[in-house]
């Protein structure tokens, strides 16, 4: 604002913010679910749906399910680079790479040369243990919460065609 009592419009600066509040799941109105016409679409619509149920365990953890399993596969391997890890979720080079920077910058995972110097090494800090202990009971429950609505037999079914279909898919 200048001396007078006009608004100097050289020094207004608009900001126009939008805030997410996370929704619980509900389950659509009978019939909100429409048949799509190909594979692709209806693993997305279900990978959506089911990513939500985990987001919203794990947030309380301070996590999403992507930075949550990248943890736990550094917590089973011990080191890896990142084109192991690329492989291992069938994950673009650079889709990783953003994925880790959160992890990284809270200090839950470490980096460091491989023998190759363009080849990096990522493993998990203390903290990143901690993290993982802290996350873990919000993780089973969003595994509970599934694995009720499907049954046990539903579950052990899903896991297969799901490891099935993820096998025929890359060979595709």
């Amino acid at each position: 604002m200048s001396s007078g009592s006009k608004l100097d419009s050289e020094n207004i600066v608009d900001v126009y913010t939008y805030s997410m509040k996370a929704e619980p799941l509900r389950s659509p109105p009978a019939g909100a679910l429409f048949a799509l016409p190909c594979a692709c679409q209806n693993l997305r619509r279900l990978t959506r749906v089911v990513t939500r149920i985990y987001d919203q365990e794990l947030r309380r953890a301070g996590l999403e399910i992507t930075q949550f399993s990248l943890l736990t596969a550094l917590a089973k391997t011990g080191e890896a680079n990142q084109k192991r890890l690329s492989a291992g979720f069938a994950m673009d080079s650079t889709t990783l790479t953003r994925t880790l920077k959160p992890l990284r910058n809270q200090g839950w995972v470490q980096v460091k040369r491989g023998k190759d110097r363009r080849e990096r090494l990522f493993s998990l800090t203390r903290a990143g243990k901690r993290q993982i202990a802290e996350a873990q009971p919000h993780w089973l429950r969003a595994e509970q919460r599934l694995r009720q609505e499907i049954g046990d037999a539903g579950w052990k079914q899903m896991k297969e065609t799901v490891s099935g279909i993820t096998e025929a898919a890359l060979a595709a």
